[in-house]
């Protein structure tokens, strides 16, 4: 869907309140781990600020139960980090829309950023409808951008009440770029890739990526399963999985989808597999659907890395959507990393690539490998409902371009 920009509003001497995704991960001290999705929404803060505007942002982290302020969850470690970033200093309001917020909004002078605090601090957020709380936020600008793409298929009061209200005033509501590149990227995948098209699908259920397996199955060349999803596929066809984890529930659903898929659906032909959940642990190498009795998968084996990346290297489009193994643990982040290897060869002569936020991200930025894909997405559960082809009401309430 087409929609404006931020690059489509004039901000000049005008208060715009952006809706970011600062979800980031913390230590046990507070410290952020990992800052990407802060970086990633730099280019619509910036063209903000450059153009004379104020910003005001608001984003949740972590899942405070709405009855407060919570230390552990507070947006101030954000707020200094962003203001490294953006190499000058970022206010942080103690609420979010109340007479805190109203006030240093006020006080806000051109090229000067605001954050607020952590939105799921109210109860409104989540519900959605709370009208004081939706009035609030809506005040304190003259235009409301969302770049927050990790929360886009949540319809909370930020991401959706708040927009309409701004609408009905007759004020902008309009996408950040982050949000535009995601959508675009994501969007496009399905409806207009360049083939062939091969999905890559790990992870730990089978019942997580349901929906995204039917409807990659109906539009792509190849769909590559790895992860302990794959456990349940063996199972599904009689062979011995150990104590690997599999969904017992989920086998019928498994068959179905192995005689409906004919040979798009690509699972596993080896396995490595350990006597325990270690780097230490006994190791082998075996044939799917041959995992002895207490021995678990960990990783797909080298022979279907192998023919993954022959697959993949024939590609126009990948879409990768969690890793192959336990990527965190080496060895048995092999799979994943030779897949990464893989994609980004197929990157390099010209397949459009894109990793599905999540594990599958993480992993890729773990392993060395975010900087030679065309695009590393944000958001994991809001990539998973694009892959399966439905729309986002808080993307579709903004202004049509």
């Amino acid at each position: 869907m087409a929609k404006k920009t931020v690059a489509d509003i004039d901000p000049r001497g005008k208060a715009v309140l952006v809706r970011v995704d600062f979800n980031v991960p913390q230590d046990d001290i507070g410290a952020i781990t990992d800052d990407r999705r802060i970086r990633m929404a730099l280019p619509t803060i910036r063209s903000i600020l450059d153009r004379g505007g104020r910003a005001i942002l608001m984003s949740h982290l972590g899942r405070p139960a709405g009855k407060g302020p919570e230390p552990a969850y507070s947006l101030a470690p954000v707020a200094k980090r962003l203001g490294e970033l953006l190499g000058r200093p970022v206010v942080l309001a103690g609420d979010t829309g109340g007479s805190d917020s109203q006030a240093k909004a006020r006080a806000l002078a051109a090229g000067e950023v605001l954050l607020l605090e952590n939105v799921r601090f109210n109860k409104g957020e989540k519900k959605g409808d709370d009208a004081g709380y939706v009035a609030g936020l809506a005040g304190l600008a003259d235009a409301y951008v969302n770049d927050a793409f990790g929360t886009c298929h949540r319809t909370e009061a930020s991401m959706h009440a708040v927009p309409v209200a701004m609408k009905q005033a007759g004020r902008p509501a309009v996408v950040g770029f982050l949000v535009e590149k995601e959508v675009r990227y994501l969007a496009d995948a399905i409806a207009q890739p360049r083939r062939p098209f091969v999905a890559i699908l790990g992870g730990k259920k089978v019942s997580d990526k349901i929906a995204v397996i039917t409807n990659l199955l109906s539009v792509c060349d190849h769909v590559l399963i790895g992860g302990a999803m794959a456990y349940t596929f063996s199972l599904a066809q009689g062979g011995s999985v150990g104590k690997s984890l599999v969904e017992p529930d989920r086998l019928e659903l498994a068959r179905e989808l192995i005689a409906t898929a004919g040979d798009k659906l690509v699972l596993p032909v080896d396995t490595h597999c350990a006597d325990d959940f270690s780097s230490a642990a006994t190791k082998r190498v075996v044939a799917a659907g041959q995992i002895p009795a207490g021995f678990e998968g960990l990783d797909i084996g080298p022979e279907t890395a192998r023919r993954y990346a022959v697959i993949i290297a024939a590609a126009g489009t990948v879409v990768w959507n969690g890793p192959m193994g336990v990527f965190e643990m080496p060895p048995f982040d092999a799979g994943t990393k030779a897949v990464a290897d893989a994609v980004a060869a197929a990157t390099a002569k010209g397949a459009v690539t894109i990793i599905g936020g999540g594990d599958s991200a993480a992993a890729v930025e773990q392993l060395g490998y975010a900087d030679r894909v065309s695009h590393v997405s944000t958001g994991g559960g809001a990539s998973l409902e694009m892959l399966e082809g439905k729309a986002f009401a808080t993307v579709a309430v903004l202004d049509d371009a």
